[in-house]
């Protein structure tokens, strides 16, 4: 069983940041990579960014060079930087783990609001 504890949300104006926190605990062998996810009211839950085990990233479009993902393997802990941030990027924002045979967990989420 895994646990993510995610932090860092809260109200920011536009062109602010924000950087997010998740700590994951229990037994992770079985993992892949670990990533961020949002989901605006009304709409689906979409990928933010993603980074595996071996350090390969992956963004969305729409945060590309804005926002940036990092992990310290040693603390078990993912990171979103998020910069610029703009109104629509107003979300919940999930933290995620998944890996093989079925390994895939979720963080409880964090709101992310900006707004002037």
């Amino acid at each position: 069983q895994v646990q993510l504890l995610e932090s860092g949300g809260g109200l920011v104006q536009p062109g602010g940041s924000l950087r997010l926190s998740c700590v994951a605990s229990g037994s992770m062998f079985r993992s892949i990579a670990m990533g961020w996810y949002r989901q605006a009211p009304g709409k689906q839950r979409e990928l933010v960014a993603k980074m595996t085990n071996s350090g390969s990233t992956n963004y969305a479009d729409s945060v590309k060079g804005r926002f940036t993902i990092s992990r310290d393997n040693a603390k078990n802990t993912a990171y979103l930087q998020m910069n610029s941030l703009k109104p629509e990027d107003t979300a919940i924002y999930y933290c995620n783990i998944f890996g093989f045979e079925g390994f895939d967990y979720w963080g409880q989420g964090t709101q992310v609001t900006v707004s002037s």
